[in-house]
């Protein structure tokens, strides 16, 4: 895998101010081999570390080079480093308000282009970076954007030259392009879930005896666009529902500094007996979640993760619930909690049932989006698009 850091023709040269944002001064490029296409990759958020990786990994093996950028947002740093990724980060968080995210979004892509315009990818390829389709808009390097989230912010003025998504999402809702929309079946973290080996260590990390009753914990997305504080409400009152009930430990991932701290002020005695947990580095997320008995998170990555585990899960989210969780919800693999009063009835703190080793099974996710990037690589509006370049 090729990285912008690793690349001996770059100097990085680090922003003066507190925000580690990264500024990109490149000289001159190697040539790649030849009929090689090179690809660009943006992780663009947390959860984008652990779901590339395994694409990444296919991509090489077709010839496919891969140059990698991330921004520093939430736990991007933490888990390039657990997964002994070496990667420049451009960038940082912008935010929740649309008009500081749209700036910030214009400033990383200006950040970002300089190196990209010497690069020449044949693609660009995230999941949800709209940095990246404007460094691509503006330099002529076609964009192919994967979602799973029908209601979050769209690039605006702009959008990628191809969408591609879980095919449990309607047609015409993440796109005025539809021609240019590709699917795939399953769920995004089915892309990297059928990898998981379970290994018990974690709990022994955090101090964690097998007498306990484990609870996994995320709280909402507060600085999300679509946050709604009645997520927060629900959350609370989780936490006390839970925390009421004898030998229940609480380990709780805050999705950034700002969340940390706050959780660390409203719940001082919950920590101090040991009660809550809140880890002091990126732990692997999938092992904690298959050694937890149930998992509470405020929407987004964790509850697809735990439901594609088979780990009973329960969600706070009070958001535009999106049709991947409206899937689960039917399929009875995820519970939605909508208020209060529904918490005592719909949570069950029963000892999961946890069987010896998880029954992935056969997920065509992975194949599937390879394919289309390959496929995308190849085709007739790629060429053209290449050929402003």
């Amino acid at each position: 895998m090729r990285t912008i850091e690793n690349l001996s023709d770059l100097q990085l040269t680090e922003s003066p101010s507190n925000t580690r944002w990264w500024f990109l001064r490149s000289r001159h490029f190697s040539q790649r081999n030849a009929g090689q296409k090179r690809v660009w990759i943006d992780l663009d958020n947390s959860p984008h570390v652990p779901f590339f990786m395994p694409i990444i990994n296919e991509l090489e093996k077709r010839n496919v080079e891969v140059v990698l950028t991330a921004r520093d947002i939430y736990q991007v740093r933490d888990l390039l480093k657990l997964f002994h990724v070496r990667c420049d980060l451009v960038g940082g968080h912008y935010g929740r308000y649309r008009l500081f995210k749209l700036i910030g979004n214009c400033l990383r892509a200006v950040q970002l282009a300089p190196a990209l315009s010497r690069l020449r990818p044949d693609l660009a390829v995230s999941h949800g970076s709209r940095a990246q389709v404007l460094v691509g808009k503006v330099l002529g390097i076609p964009t192919l954007m994967l979602h799973d989230y029908e209601y979050s912010t769209k690039t605006g003025f702009i959008e990628p030259d191809w969408t591609l998504m879980p095919d449990v999402i309607p047609d015409g809702v993440m796109t005025r392009t539809p021609e240019h929309t590709l699917k795939y079946m399953g769920l995004k973290e089915d892309v990297y879930v059928p990898r998981f080996r379970p290994d018990q260590s974690v709990l022994c990390l955090l101090g964690i005896s097998p007498e306990d009753f484990v609870v996994t914990l995320r709280p909402p997305a507060t600085e999300a666009h679509y946050h709604n504080p009645e997520s927060e409400k629900l959350f609370d009152a989780v936490v006390r529902f839970l925390i009421s009930r004898p030998r229940v430990r609480l380990v709780t991932l805050p999705r950034n500094a700002k969340q940390n701290e706050s959780l660390r002020r409203k719940w001082p005695d919950l920590l101090a007996r040991g009660r809550m947990i809140i880890p002091d580095e990126a732990v692997d997320g999938l092992n904690l979640m298959w050694f937890s008995d149930l998992v509470v998170s405020g929407g987004g990555t964790m509850n697809r993760e735990a439901a594609a585990l088979g780990v009973p899960v329960y969600s706070v989210f009070r958001g535009k619930i999106g049709a991947v969780d409206r899937y689960l919800a039917a399929n009875r693999q995820l519970t939605l909690i909508e208020n209060v009063e529904e918490i005592e009835s719909k949570i069950k703190l029963v000892r999961w049932n946890r069987p010896t080793s998880p029954n992935l099974g056969a997920r065509p996710a992975l194949t599937t989006i390879v394919d289309n990037i390959i496929r995308v690589l190849g085709s007739e509006k790629t060429q053209v698009l290449r050929s402003t370049l």
